[in-house]
């Protein structure tokens, strides 16, 4: 199969005409108005699985493996596991009658899939491009390098690349972080354009960090950061990001659309839980006892607990 993919064709796949309108849809996306793991699973806390309900078992299913690249690792009538190089990665639970979750609503921003290379990326966006996958935006984060999309139920998905942590500029305990024109060109020079030739997700693709919906910024950070023990790495208005082991971020937090939003609907569409795994048993039986001390539920699970922020979005802290 060849293709005739230029800047010009991505462009097109995300609706817009120039690069500064393709970084204005990436601010709109992630909110910025302006060999092995990687580094983001190395360290203490990291994203391991998520879980999503889903109306169109099937459709959404086919859309990660196809899109994303994932392998089926089980699937049945009422459910699907998906993941890379042998890593569960994603949990797909058939809920036909589910509500849509609003926008709104305490919840799922996207979650964000990191590819091992820059040459993986520039892979992925080939055959992106090959399929004529709808794009919502793309963006270089100083950090990063990323491209926007939704799934066919519309929850938010990153597809991205890290730049080496030795090249992150942190001032103290913050980082830079930004969202500038994508260098598509610098990408694609390093993938043959002509031929696409990702036909799954690399062995080390993993979840890199998850952005969240929240009702309150501040509250969130007491959760995410006080009672989970993440620490906080960049803050601007109405959106805060938190890591662990000095990565940019494993958790993105905002209220740009959620501010005030209550309790969510537990059988609504979207994220049900996610997974953080816990390198060493003496940081999870600390998160137990601030979750505790926090007031926060907590329920015993195979290998570790389960609890749940503010809004009522499951996380669970698994030992590995």
């Amino acid at each position: 199969m060849t293709i005739d993919l230029t800047r010009r064709t991505l462009l097109h796949l995300a609706g817009v005409s120039s690069l500064t309108a393709a970084a204005v849809a990436a601010a709109r996306a992630e909110g910025t108005a302006g060999g092995g793991p990687t580094f983001a699973n190395r360290t203490p806390m990291r994203v391991g699985m998520v879980t999503l309900r889903v109306r169109n078992l099937d459709l959404v299913a086919d859309y990660y493996r196809d899109v994303i690249g994932l392998t089926v690792m089980a699937r049945s009538m009422m459910g699907a596991l998906l993941g890379a190089g042998g890593v569960r990665l994603l949990n797909l639970q058939r809920r036909e009658s589910a509500p849509r979750e609003t926008r709104n609503a305490a919840g799922l921003y996207h979650t964000a899939f990191l590819m091992p290379t820059r040459k993986d990326l520039a892979r992925w966006l080939v055959h992106a491009a090959a399929n004529k996958v709808r794009l919502s935006g793309f963006a270089d984060h100083l950090v990063s390098e990323s491209v926007y999309l939704d799934d066919p139920e519309g929850n938010g998905i990153e597809v991205y690349a890290d730049r080496a942590p030795d090249t992150w500029k942190w001032d103290g305990g913050s980082v830079a972080m930004a969202t500038d024109q994508l260098d598509i060109d610098g990408l694609l020079a390093l993938t043959d354009t002509r031929a696409p030739n990702y036909a799954k997700a690399p062995d080390d693709l993993r979840i890199g960090h998850m952005h969240l919906r929240v009702g309150d910024l501040e509250q969130a950070e007491r959760f995410y950061g006080g009672a989970i023990g993440l620490d906080p790495t960049r803050k601007r208005s109405g959106a805060a990001f938190l890591s662990s082991g000095r990565y940019h971020h494993h958790l993105g937090i905002n209220v740009w659309q959620s501010a005030g939003a209550g309790p969510r609907d537990s059988t609504s569409m979207g994220l049900a839980w996610f997974s953080l795994e816990i390198a060493a048993e003496d940081i999870l039986q600390a998160q137990t006892q601030r979750l505790r001390q926090a007031g926060a539920p907590v329920t015993a699970i195979e290998n570790g607990i389960e609890t749940s922020d503010p809004w009522g979005t499951q996380v669970r802290l698994v030992s590995v």
